[in-house]
């Protein structure tokens, strides 16, 4: 078996303007939180040049950052133009910045369960879902570039059966189609995400993939039990080395991913 790694810690940075306008206290952030992995989005209003300086100083503090995007409409027609936008502008930004200021991988946030065919058309927008993941896979390592994906849980629940894919569990399928995954884990103790974590880092042990086990600090009033909104930062963290220890031994597990950094920023200690 292949040995476990040190654990990363990653998070979430949706909103590419906070190092835009304080680049230092962004990275300041990330590295008193001891990021080792940043997901950052990608938004083409920002000049290249504000991600030249931005990774250049990440990287500058080992840490490793990802371009991130997606939207659930990418796996139809409306949203093909937004993703394949994302495609060029990367391929581009990788071409021409300076070798310290590339990107280190790809992570994307699809999503498909928010549109409407997923309750109407379910084996077909599956189907759609995993076409993208394939596409972007293939994309990712014409660009020497790692490749990862979100993914709730509760895809493990989820059954494929279609002619492109065969048939089996979109959890499973979704790890060995990728170089890893970042599990939407969202749950407020130790206990409750290692049970919703288990299969998953099963699969990414038999795969030879990693699986990245993923909180949330955003609140969700409708669903509290979700975020460490109202728990605070310390108790989120006792949790984390509850889930650290019990994943510890596994090749899979690829550490701890904190959605995001906006709300983390105003957790309460």
């Amino acid at each position: 078996m292949a040995q476990a790694q040190t654990p990363d810690r990653a998070t979430w940075l949706w909103n590419p303007w906070m190092f835009y306008e304080q680049p230092q206290t962004t990275l300041d952030f990330l590295a008193a939180k001891d990021i080792n992995t940043v997901f950052v989005q990608i938004d083409r209003d920002i000049p290249k040049a504000k991600y030249h300086a931005f990774i250049q100083g990440a990287h500058k503090l080992n840490m490793k950052v990802l371009a991130l995007d997606g939207a659930p409409n990418w796996i139809n027609k409306t949203g093909a133009k937004a993703k394949n936008n994302f495609k060029n502008w990367l391929s581009n930004y990788q071409t021409y910045a300076p070798a310290t200021a590339r990107f280190d991988g790809i992570h994307v946030d699809i999503e498909p369960y928010a549109l409407a065919e997923w309750e109407t058309k379910r084996g077909a927008t599956v189907r759609s879902f995993q076409d993208v993941i394939v596409e972007l896979a293939n994309f990712s390592k014409s660009k020497n570039l790692r490749f990862e994906a979100d993914i709730p849980f509760w895809f493990d629940e989820i059954l494929y059966n279609n002619a492109a894919y065969g048939k089996g569990n979109l959890a499973e399928w979704s790890i060995k189609s990728t170089d890893g995954v970042a599990l939407m884990s969202y749950r407020d103790t130790a206990q409750a995400i290692i049970e919703i974590s288990s299969k998953e880092m099963a699969w990414g042990q038999q795969y030879g993939k990693k699986v990245r086990v993923g909180v949330e600090t955003m609140q969700s009033v409708d669903y509290p039990f979700i975020s460490f909104h109202e728990e605070g930062e310390a108790a989120m963290e006792r949790a984390l080395v509850d889930v650290q220890t019990a994943f510890g031994s596994y090749s899979s597990f690829a550490g701890i991913s904190v959605h995001h950094v906006g709300s983390w920023m105003t957790l309460q200690p």
